[in-house]
């Protein structure tokens, strides 16, 4: 499909390889080499504050660090409170106009995964390692933005065009409602031009789709009665079975187009099963010789695209509406992240990243096969706009007490940051 652009770009790239960087180039990498100090700082100071999702002062705090360093660069920075209820910090939002020209959308987020009672709290730097919560999921990405920026201003580079930088605060685990939560970052998408996202990656790759994410919920009950008669045609089959029936069946009827997975993340049955809390967690309570009356599991699903997606709704519910006798089971889904599709425009937006790595020196980036990948910010945009992501650090670890990043990789990733940002700026 792409087989024409990717031709074209390939001999724009072979010319460019043998081609010396240009002086602006080096004017905007010189920034950012002098820059490199105090964007290390900046990462130490927001991977010391604490901001898991739900210490919404600690997601706060974090968004008042980096107010400071865009407002020191001319960026004016406006807060989007979520409502109360909600229990989310709310959104950073950062726009600077630099006269006519394309707008650009920078996509990052304020928290992590570690809330204040997690073990794991300190910035640790070890030779070129650097540990921390967060430390590449994803405020090393933030900073990358950050001082990308910096330095095109310091460069004097940019001559027009329009950045509006856009820190989520609630990407590990999205504030309800959605609509809600999303409405202002799917609007920025919309009025923009393209749109990058900086979770972690590597020069190696380029993320230019990804899989959504979805939630499904199936709930069972059945006739309570003494188990001698399971099977009969008075009792029944009993919710447990027919549960178990039902994820059988799935995963032998739904499973298998690429991209494609469903995860029964809890399971239940017994003669009550109450909600306890918010946190997910359950009380059951039942007998060994009482057949289960009721049944529950829930989980989540991923997938390519929306037709794939609706596909396997459809096929999930026409199993669930073939019950077991003296059962009745039901299953309802609730969208979250939308696909973010292979495109030819989100294509265009990687062969214009590895113009930049021929200028570095760097090897050409490869599409990272979406079915690997899984949802993020930057899939609420991609419908609207072209998009790319994987624009971050590198490491290892993301959401565990060992995430670790390359410290060689902060430079880097800010050096071929700067440079796209300054050519899609520049960009007809």
């Amino acid at each position: 499909m792409f087989a024409t652009m990717k031709a074209a770009t390939t001999a724009f790239l072979l010319f460019t390889a043998f081609t010396s960087a240009s002086a602006e180039d080096k004017g905007i990498l010189d920034a950012v080499d002098n820059n490199g100090a105090q964007q290390l700082q900046l990462l130490e100071d927001t991977v010391n504050q604490n901001s898991g999702t739900l210490n919404v002062d600690g997601v706060r705090k974090v968004g008042e660090i980096y107010r400071r360093e865009l407002e020191d660069i001319g960026f004016a920075v406006r807060w989007v409170d979520m409502p109360q209820s909600m229990a989310r910090g709310g959104h950073l939002v950062a726009e600077r106009d630099f006269g006519e020209g394309p707008n650009l959308l920078l996509i990052g987020h304020l928290d992590t995964v570690f809330e204040p009672d997690s073990p794991f709290q300190r910035f640790e730097r070890d030779g070129d390692k650097l540990r921390g919560p967060g430390v590449v999921d994803m405020k090393g990405g933030n900073t990358v933005v950050i001082y990308a920026m910096r330095a095109l201003i310091d460069a004097q580079a940019i001559k027009g065009g329009k950045v509006t930088i856009f820190f989520t605060g609630d990407e590990e685990s999205v504030g309800s409602p959605l609509t809600e939560a999303r409405e202002q970052l799917i609007a920025a998408g919309k009025a923009a031009d393209y749109a990058l996202n900086f979770e972690g990656g590597s020069p190696e790759w380029g993320v230019i789709g990804r899989r959504g994410s979805s939630k499904w919920k199936l709930e069972v009950t059945a006739k309570r009665a003494h188990s001698s008669g399971i099977f009969s045609d008075d009792s029944g089959a009993g919710a447990a079975f027919e549960m178990a029936r039902i994820l059988n069946r799935f995963y032998g009827e739904v499973r298998g187009p690429l991209g494609l997975t469903f995860n029964p993340g809890m399971v239940a049955a017994g003669s009550t099963i109450e909600p306890v809390g918010s946190a997910g967690a359950l009380t059951v309570s039942g007998k060994d010789n009482v057949i289960a009356e009721t049944a529950t599991a829930s989980g989540g699903l991923r997938f390519m695209n929306d037709a794939q997606l609706r596909a396997a709704e459809r096929l999930m519910r026409g199993i669930v509406e073939d019950s077991l006798p003296q059962t009745k089971a039901t299953i309802t889904f609730q969208d979250r992240y939308p696909a973010m599709e292979l495109t030819e425009a989100n294509q265009a937006l990687l062969d214009r990243l590895n113009i930049v790595h021929a200028r570095l020196g760097l090897e050409p980036a490869q599409s990272f096969p979406p079915e690997k990948r899984g949802a993020a910010d930057i899939s609420f945009v991609a419908p609207y706009v072209a998009s790319m992501d994987g624009l971050g650090v590198a490491g290892s670890g993301s959401h565990t007490v060992d995430e670790e990043m390359d410290l060689n990789s902060l430079r880097q990733a800010t050096r071929r940051t700067a440079l796209l940002v300054a050519d899609l700026l520049a960009a007809d």
